[in-house]
């Protein structure tokens, strides 16, 4: 995996929890603006809308360079629109980090030997 590959997960997996948090807070804030005179809804929209876009846009990016499969690809677009999928999204996107970059030091380990 190269640099930029590993950053644009990065960059996804870091967005994916406040992507969620936002969203959350969002559904909590339109409830409290039916029950109470609290009206939040605007604030946390605007920030929902930012994270949401960063979301898919860290999304795009991550597809294009990984070539997930297409099944891959939509599990984590359809995790963007659930309001605790950014939680789920966050925590297989380290694993799948982490399993990559065991990989490439396995392949910098055996390209090393290789050249010795």
């Amino acid at each position: 995996m190269d640099l930029k590959t590993a950053a644009a997960l990065r960059r996804l997996r870091l967005v994916s929890a406040p992507e969620a948090v936002s969203f959350l807070l969002l559904l909590i804030c339109s409830v409290l603006k039916r029950t109470t005179d609290f009206n939040a809804v605007p604030v946390m929209g605007m920030i929902h809308g930012v994270l949401f876009i960063l979301y898919i846009v860290f999304w795009a990016d991550a597809w294009n360079r990984t070539r997930w499969p297409l099944g891959r690809a939509a599990l984590y677009a359809v995790l963007s629109v659930l309001p605790t999928g950014g939680f789920f999204a966050e925590r297989k996107l380290a694993r799948e980090g982490e399993a990559a970059v065991a990989a490439a030091r396995e392949a910098e380990a055996g390209a090393g030997v290789s050249a010795a």
